[in-house]
């Protein structure tokens, strides 16, 4: 079964719920932004997704890629659904109106992208990375760059990358090579880049590279990195296209997953120099890049949400049809998703899928109200929200999109070890997540560095005094029975945050070393919370006579998270508070014999 159906009656409950939709469609700007166009949105982008991309997705994977002489081959099919996608105007719904985009708020447009990732993962690489570089140079070019590529960029036509990583450098940026030399008006970019998604491909007409390189004057480490529009096809004045540039895809990576998408070498400057053009100031390129960083981590989050329901749909449809012995406690004849264990493996699939749909769109919620509220302080405390939580939804999502990928092969058991059940290639396209947009490390360190003891750990009390207010509202409630559970973990949340705040300046090093603990600890806590306030207004909506099984199941997700993973709360916070020293004490060279 390769089907995918998107789950839109879940995600328009979160939107509401959660995400907080009545709040984002009231900012300015949102005045056209209604429930029933959200539903409408959402119900023809679930059709493309389940009609033309889900099918794409296990031969696409079989086919994979191709690299010839530099160019680049999708797999069949591959071609006219991006065609058939930006004709429809998915390409442009978050894109900017100024330049043809729809210009719809994040929260909208995560359930929509989610469904992108769920159907084909591979694909769905190809529009974000575009997304990523149409909105840096929104952000940080010139109004004639805009012109110039903008509008063909949201139109589809051209799709656009990110070239940060090289061979020598890996994440640290501080190592990059690549040169810019000035040249009139232009700069000649030589280097090479590596791990660049999409960086060559068959799709588009033009590809618009955004890539890092170092002036000749620029001084040493991050901040003598600038950043660069390198297109494949020179762009003339009227936006027609000139000469091929000085680039070229050396190679493709032959990887363990997502083998659709291609993940290109590009060199530059093999003949003189490919030409480019500065985007902003000199030696602000990182901090350009930066200002990206939030939403390409909301959508790597985001994938691992995706990835984690297309898992659980395909075990779900598997346990449903299978027949195998005998449950315990059902009737004979029962399919397998009766059997205890199996019930448990479903069931812990879709609890953990429920709270990190709810963190990540929470967090795109919290987006839209910093960007565009007028309320200065309200926007202050969004982005405050948004800043502590993205490390937490690109890290806890993707670590638990693995464990879910994996747990949806052992509802199949032996079947789902076999390729042609397509169980497996979800956990090989899963395991990237953890990995690129940087990886949890990266992402745990950003947390308790830069989100939690930079700031004294203000926006963490202020995440807390959140869940306390709601947890005092449930009180005497069926939710407030449920919300106990979350009494423990949020006490020890706060105690991991001061004892964060105390030692990260004298002693970084133990504070990194429990980072991930740190990280997993926050993605339960408030996972948990989201799933509570879920659990809430389904009973509300029980009170007001809705459907009594979709109440049911909301209450299950609850009682069972709080009852099976929440509990993995406490060992995290153990590592968090004294695990560092087994870590920061010993001695790698130890291991060698």
């Amino acid at each position: 079964m390769t089907a995918y159906n998107a789950p839109i009656r879940d995600m328009l409950f979160v939107l509401r719920e959660v995400g907080g939709l009545d709040r984002v469609a009231a900012l300015p700007g949102n005045e056209e932004v209604s429930e029933d166009l959200v539903a409408a949105i959402l119900e023809e982008a679930g059709k493309f997704a389940g009609d033309v991309l889900a099918p794409l997705n296990q031969p696409g994977d079989q086919q994979g890629c191709v690299c010839k002489d530099g160019v680049v081959t999708t797999p069949d099919g591959v071609r006219q659904a991006y065609a058939a996608f930006s004709e429809n105007g998915w390409n442009a719904i978050a894109a900017p109106q100024e330049f043809g985009g729809q210009g719809l708020p994040a929260l909208v447009a995560t359930p929509v992208q989610e469904m992108w990732k769920a159907a084909n993962m591979a694909f769905s690489l190809c529009p974000m990375l575009t997304l990523g570089a149409m909105n840096a140079i929104d952000h940080h070019g010139s109004q004639a760059q805009k012109a110039l590529y903008l509008p063909n960029m949201v139109a589809g036509r051209w799709t656009g990358t990110m070239n940060l990583t090289e061979p020598q450098a890996g994440s640290d940026l501080a190592a990059v090579r690549t040169r810019a030399v000035p040249d009139g008006d232009a700069y000649r970019i030589s280097g090479t880049k590596i791990f660049i998604t999409w960086g060559e491909n068959d799709v588009a007409e033009n590809i618009i590279h955004l890539v890092l390189a170092r002036l000749p004057d620029a001084p040493p480490g991050v901040k003598g990195i600038s950043l660069f529009i390198v297109p494949k096809f020179l762009v003339n004045a009227d936006g027609s296209l000139g000469a091929r540039n000085d680039l070229v895809c050396a190679s493709i990576e032959h990887k363990l997953g997502i083998h659709a998408s291609p993940t290109a070498v590009m060199s530059f400057g093999e003949k003189g120099g490919a030409i480019g053009c500065l985007v902003g100031e000199a030696n602000r390129g990182l901090e350009y890049m930066f200002t990206m960083m939030n939403h390409a981590r909301l959508n790597v989050g985001l994938e691992g949400v995706a990835i984690s329901e297309r898992a659980y749909q395909k075990a779900l449809s598997y346990a449903m049809d299978r027949v195998q012995g005998a449950p315990l406690g059902a009737r004979a004849g029962d399919p397998i998703a009766y059997h205890p264990d199996v019930k448990r493996m479903l069931l812990d699939m879709k609890s953990r899928i429920e709270a990190m749909r709810a963190l990540a769109y929470f967090a795109a919620g919290q987006m839209d109200v910093a960007h565009l509220s007028r309320d200065a302080a309200e926007a202050r405390a969004a982005q405050a929200l948004v800043d502590l939580l993205i490390p937490v939804v690109k890290g806890w999502c993707t670590e638990s999109a693995v464990w879910i990928a994996s747990t949806g092969i052992q509802v199949h058991g032996g079947m789902g070890f076999v390729e042609e059940t397509g169980a497996a290639q979800h956990l090989r396209d899963a395991r990237i997540t953890t990995i690129y947009e940087g990886t949890t490390a990266i992402q745990a360190n950003d947390l308790v560095g830069r989100k939690i003891a930079r700031d004294g750990g203000a926006a963490a009390q202020a995440l807390i005094a959140l869940i306390e207010a709601d947890m005092r509202n449930w009180a005497g409630s069926d939710v407030g029975a449920l919300a106990k559970a979350l009494e423990t973990p949020l006490r020890h949340f706060g105690e991991a945050v001061e004892w964060i705040v105390r030692t990260h300046k004298a002693a970084p090093e133990k504070t990194a070393a429990s980072a991930v603990a740190m990280l997993h600890l926050a993605g339960l806590t408030v996972g948990y919370w989201l799933l509570l306030r879920q659990a809430a207004a389904a009973l509300k909506r029980k009170e007001a006579g809705e459907d009594p099984d979709f109440v049911k199941a909301k209450l299950a997700y609850a009682s069972y998270y709080g009852a099976q993973v929440l509990p993995q709360a406490e060992p995290c916070f153990v590592s968090v508070v004294g695990g560092s020293g087994a870590i920061t004490e010993f001695d790698p060279a130890l291991m060698i014999r």
